[in-house]
C-alpha cells in the first residue's frame, strides 16, 4: 500500500486523511499538539511539527512514504516541497514555494518580474520599518503583515506616523521566522476575490474565484468572515486575472498544485496578485467547490501529491449560489447561545462546523485560529448570498454569559 505523508491534523485538515484512506493510500500524520483530532482518523500519528523540516524528513525517510501534503496549511506547504524535493517525490520547486509562502519574497518576485504590486518592502526590525516610513519611502496608509502567517494573522493597516511603532510590533509578534513587510494599501474594486485553483503539469486548468467578506467592526477587519461563489465580476475580468496568474506559476515553474488566491482588481481591472498560496483554502472552501461544480480539489491535492493522473472537465460550470461563513465573535468572554435564525438554518445552512459550545472560553475574531466554527450555505440568489454575508447581523448573533 502507498503511504501519504500529511502534514496537520486539526479539524479542517481531516478531510483529507479521509479523502487519501478512501483512494486506498496508508495515511502517516505529523502534528505538533497531542490533541489534534487528525490523529484519530490516520493510520500512524508521530507528534512532529509541521514546520520542522529535519524532524519531518526523519519521519517520511523513516516510513518510506511516497508523498508528502500540506493540506490548507501555509505554514507546512515549505517543509511538504522541501521533504519531497530531497526524496525524490512529486513535489513543485522547493525555492517556488518559498517565495510564494513568503510575504517579502513573494513581493519583491513580482517587482522584479512586472506584475502590479504595491511598494513594499521586509524587514528584521521594527525600528528600520519605522525609519523608512518616517522617511517617506511609503504613502499613508500602509499594511502591515508578518511575512510567514496564515489566516490574516497579524495584518493591521496603519493610517497615520503616530500608530506606526505599536502595530509594527504587534505584527511582528505573529512571525515565526521574526520578519514583517510592509506595503502601500491598494484599494479595491468591487469585492477582494478568494478562491482556490488548480495546475496540471504547469498549466492552470481550474480555477474558481469568489468573493471575499469582511466584518469592518472585528478586532481584526482583514480577516475574511466569508467566501461566496460566484464572483460578481464579469468573465473577461476573470479571464484576465486568470492569466495573470498563469503567468506567474510560469515563471515559477510549478507543476501539479492546488492553490488559494487573495486577489484585488483596482479600478482600471489592474490585477494585483495579493497571495497565491501552494494549497487548498481553508474554511472548507474546496468543499465548497464541490458543491457548486463537482470538482474535488481535496482529492485533486491527494492525487498530485502522490503523483498519480488528475483529470478535471475543461468547463466546470458554477451551479448556485454558495459560501462558508466563519462564525465569530466581536469581543472575548465565555460563549452562551450562537442564535441562528431558524428560517436561515432550514433554507440555507447545508453543512454546520460549529466547534464552541455553551460554556467554552472565546477569543474575539483577529485570525482563521480564533473562529467559533464554519457554516457552508446555499442560496436563491446572488443578491439574497451577498446581502447575507454583507449584513450578517440580521440572521446570526454571538451571546456571550
Amino acid at each position: 500500500m502507498k503511504k501519504l505523508l500529511l502534514l496537520g491534523g486539526s479539524a479542517q485538515q481531516v478531510v483529507a486523511i479521509e479523502t487519501a484512506k478512501k483512494l486506498g493510500y496508508y495515511t502517516v500524520l505529523c502534528d505538533y499538539l497531542s490533541d489534534n483530532p487528525g490523529q484519530f482518523s490516520a493510520d500512524k500519528f508521530y507528534q512532529v511539527s509541521t514546520t520542522d523540516k529535519a524532524a519531518v524528513l526523519e519521519v517520511a525517510e523513516k516510513e518510506e512514504v511516497d508523498g508528502v501534503l500540506a493540506y490548507a496549511s501555509d505554514p507546512a506547504a515549505p517543509t511538504a516541497a522541501f521533504v519531497a524535493e530531497k526524496m525524490g517525490l512529486p513535489t513543485n520547486p522547493y525555492k517556488s514555494v518559498e517565495i510564494l509562502c513568503n510575504k517579502d519574497k513573494f513581493r519583491g518576485f513580482l517587482k522584479e518580474n512586472g506584475f502590479c504590486t504595491p511598494e513594499a518592502c521586509g524587514y528584521v526590525t521594527v525600528d528600520d520599518a519605522v525609519a523608512d516610513c518616517m522617511n517617506n519611502r511609503y504613502r499613508f496608509p500602509v499594511i502591515s503583515k508578518p511575512v510567514d502567517s496564515s489566516g490574516s494573522k497579524g495584518v493591521v493597516r496603519i493610517d497615520s506616523p503616530e500608530e506606526l511603532e505599536e502595530k509594527l510590533r504587534y505584527s511582528m509578534t505573529f512571525s515565526r521566522a521574526g520578519r514583517i513587510i510592509v506595503e502601500e494599501y491598494v484599494e479595491k474594486f468591487g469585492y477582494q476575490i478568494a478562491g482556490d485553483g488548480l495546475s496540471i503539469d504547469g498549466k492552470l486548468v481550474f480555477r474558481c474565484f469568489a468573493n471575499d467578506h469582511f466584518n469592518p467592526k472585528c478586532v481584526n477587519p482583514f480577516v475574511p468572515i466569508s467566501a461566496s461563489f460566484p464572483y460578481n465580476m464579469p468573465e473577461w475580468v476573470q479571464d484576465k486575472v486568470h492569466n495573470e496568474i498563469q503567468r506567474l506559476l510560469s515563471l515559477l515553474e510549478m507543476k501539479t498544485c492546488t492553490y488559494n488566491f487573495d486577489l484585488r482588481i483596482d479600478k482600471d481591472y489592474n490585477v494585483y496578485l495579493m497571495e497565491v498560496a501552494p494549497r487548498d483554502g481553508g474554511n472548507y472552501i474546496p468543499q465548497i467547490i464541490k458543491y457548486a461544480t463537482g470538482v474535488d480539489l481535496v482529492e485533486c491535492s491527494v492525487k498530485a501529491a502522490m503523483g498519480d493522473k488528475i483529470t478535471v472537465p475543461e468547463v466546470a460550470e458554477q451551479n448556485g449560489y454558495w459560501s462558508y461563513y466563519a462564525v465569530h465573535s466581536l469581543e472575548n468572554g465565555t460563549l452562551k447561545k450562537i442564535d441562528i435564525s431558524e428560517k436561515v438554518l432550514k433554507e440555507n445552512v447545508v453543512e454546520n462546523h460549529i466547534i464552541k459550545n455553551k460554556g467554552d472560553e472565546i477569543s474575539a475574531f483577529i485570525g482563521a485560529n480564533s473562529t467559533l466554527g464554519c457554516l457552508i450555505m446555499r442560496f436563491d440568489s446572488m443578491e439574497q448570498m451577498l446581502d447575507m454575508m454583507d449584513h450578517s447581523e440580521k440572521w446570526i448573533n454571538i451571546c456571550l454569559e
